[in-house]
Parts: C-alpha cells; structure tokens; sequence
C-alpha cells in the first residue's frame, strides 16, 4: 500500500478504496467456539406423522357422534351411504374407464385376465442344481446318455451348474430324466 501511495497521490487511494470497499482479510474469529469432541449430538423431537396441511382442528361432538353411528350401522347400509350423499349432494356420478383392448401392464386389470386365459404348461426344461463332486464322472455320462452331446460339451455343461440341460420335454419325460441325475448323484428340476 505504501508502494502505490508514492506513485499515485493520496487522494486518489482514498478514492479507489470507496470505489472497490475495505481489503478483506481472514483473521482469527474470537466469537467461534470450536465444538466438544466429547460432546453428545444434540436430539430434536420429529412428529410421529407429517401433515403438510398443518395441525387440523379437533373434530366437534356432532361429527364423533355421527362417525359413530354410521360405524353401528350393518355393512350393507353402509354400502348405501356413498351413493346417496352422492345423490343429495349433487356430485357426478363417477363412471368407470373401459380398457378392455389396452395393454396394462402390471397395473389396472389386465393380470388378473391374464392368470384366467393361462393355460397349463405342456413343455418343460430340465436343469441341473448341483450334483456331488464324487459322481461328476457319473452325471456327466449320464447327461451324454440322453442329450447329443459330445464328452468335451457334456463335461462344460456339468461344470457350469446350475445350467439347463434339455428343453422342451414333456412332463414324463423330464421326470425321468430327474430320477436318472437323482439316481447318479446330482440334483436337478424341472422348470
């Protein structure tokens, strides 16, 4: 600062600090107050539940009343009391959205269609589990006995377990094919 006072007059100094404000400058802060490491955090109150309305009056003696009574009521009168404050109130009646033809998704009615038109599985998969590290050579004969699988692509398929071993058999068949893995010592399922 003494630099630029020799070259420059004093007034213009003064002038140019009003212009750009005081140089700023970090120096030790006496009113901050390091935190206790020893100190325990500090535990706010939360509302069991939130409203974004905000607190709600308290319901009158009239309404608990009426509240009450319509809960002594019978289920099918109940029932009644949608449609005619419906009625008495004047709202429109809501009608429902037709969406036979549209695709749902997993949303809407459409599962529910789909578990009724299901027809029942007539092919199955065979897969391999697992089988005992003892009897490798065992199942691996037994997988070449009925697949058309050479001994090199018969041992990958074992070795890479739980893999599918035959596909598309009926329901005989891959029981069959079960009782022969269980009978070899390994454990296979059908899908």
């Amino acid at each position: 600062m003494k630099l630029i006072a020799r070259l420059r007059p004093v007034h213009t100094c003064t002038a140019l600090r009003e212009i750009i404000g005081p140089l700023q400058s970090r120096s030790f802060q006496p009113d901050f107050v390091p935190r206790d490491p020893n100190a325990k955090p500090i535990r706010y109150k939360y509302p069991a539940a939130y409203d974004p309305y905000g607190p709600r009056p308290e319901p009158s003696d009239k309404i608990i009343q009426l509240a009450e009574r319509i809960a002594a009521l019978p289920p099918e009168e109940r029932r009644q009391i949608g449609p005619s404050l419906r009625e008495i109130l004047r709202h429109p009646n809501l009608k429902q959205i037709q969406v036979e033809g549209m695709d749902l998704g997993a949303t809407g009615a459409g599962p529910a269609k789909v578990e009724e038109k299901k027809a029942e599985k007539t092919a199955f998969d065979v897969k391999l589990e697992k089988f005992d590290a003892a009897a490798k050579i065992k199942v691996i004969k037994e997988v070449r006995s009925f697949t058309s699988l050479g001994l090199k692509e018969a041992k990958e398929l074992v070795e890479k377990a739980p893999a599918i071993l035959k596909q598309g058999v009926t329901k005989e068949e891959a029981n069959e094919i079960i009782e022969k893995i269980k009978a070899v010592g390994g454990v296979a399922v059908m899908e």
